[in-house]
């Protein structure tokens, strides 16, 4: 494999573990965050850390992992970005954010007006996904830059790295992906519930599930959260409302029929207002989106316990 020098912005859930893969593949790579105290604790493990996205310039790739497009457009072009004021500009921008179709569009048109390459690269998984090396990602953009940063994605990604063409369409794929996580996740919430009032323990049902052919690496690594009540953030409720629209607004730009899709947003919603009504609400919007199943069980007249049974999840860690 090539050598490139790597540069990497963002140390949320996600871009930690993302960027760790590569050091502990042997890689040089400098990093940047927003809070450097995030950062910090990968200089242990070989990172370079820099006070500014535009420190990272020089590098030949540089990879993304923000929450927003709006973040996105700030780290690259706002004061002290990536690509701001004169001198070096990276070779390749590589974002593995979910963001929309069109900031993507805005941002690799203004990356290209400014020399760089940019590749569309979603991620599917969350961060125990990425430790126990089970990550995915979908490529979007020029063929030939796709297969420069090929070997690093199948580092940061060794379940699957899928390229499906130019432009934008590695965006809608994620899109369409998280609408799917939505629909699942409620679904499996609903089933779970109707077995758990008629007397079946959530654990039982789950086993069942997760062994038969509609079971899936989700639903199992769903079950322990289910089981159990714990609500440790992979990804918040917020978060998927937004994709969910995402998505809805695709089917409506496409004419595409989404019905499950938009009964599935109104769900969550649902969720999200209740879970405003408790003392500690805005705290509990930020836990994880399977806490959904509550609002299921409120709904059904149901108090939810812990069942205290441990269930695998299939994300051990690689070693």
């Amino acid at each position: 494999m090539a050598r490139h020098s790597l540069g990497w912005i963002g140390m949320g859930r996600m871009g930690y573990p993302m960027a760790e893969r590569l050091l502990k593949a042997g890689l040089a790579v400098a990093i940047w965050n927003r809070t450097r105290a995030k950062a910090e604790p990968l200089a242990a493990k070989g990172g370079q850390i820099v006070d500014q996205p535009k420190q990272l310039a020089a590098s030949d790739i540089v990879f993304t992992m923000v929450s927003t497009g709006k973040d996105l457009e700030q780290v690259c072009f706002g004061e002290n970005g990536l690509l701001t004021g004169a001198g070096p500009r990276p070779k390749i921008v590589v974002d593995c954010s979910s963001i929309d179709v069109e900031e993507s569009q805005v941002i690799r048109a203004r990356v290209k007006q400014l020399g760089s390459e940019f590749l569309s690269s979603p991620v599917s998984g969350n961060g125990k996904c990425v430790k126990a090396g089970k990550l995915s990602t979908v490529v979007s953009g020029p063929n030939s830059v796709f297969e420069t940063v090929a070997p690093y994605l199948k580092i940061i990604a060794p379940a699957g790295v899928s390229y499906v063409g130019e432009g934008e369409l590695a965006r809608i794929c994620k899109i369409a992906h998280n609408v799917m996580l939505g629909v699942v996740i409620q679904n499996l919430a609903e089933i779970t519930m109707l077995a758990n009032k008629a007397g079946v323990p959530r654990h039982a049902f789950l086993n069942f599930m997760n062994s038969s052919v509609m079971g899936s690496v989700f639903t199992k690594y769903k079950s322990n959260a289910l089981v159990n009540l714990d609500w440790t953030t992979t990804f918040t409720p917020v978060l998927l409302r937004k994709d969910l629209d995402l998505g809805l607004k695709a089917g409506r730009d496409l004419d595409v029929a989404m019905p499950v899709t938009a009964a599935t947003r109104e769900a969550l919603q649902g969720h999200i207002g209740a879970v405003k009504l408790k003392p500690d609400g805005a705290a509990y919007l930020e836990k994880d989106f399977a806490a959904l199943l509550e609002t299921v069980a409120l709904a059904a007249g149901v108090k939810l316990i812990p069942e205290n049974v441990p269930m695998p999840t299939g994300l051990e860690t690689e070693g």
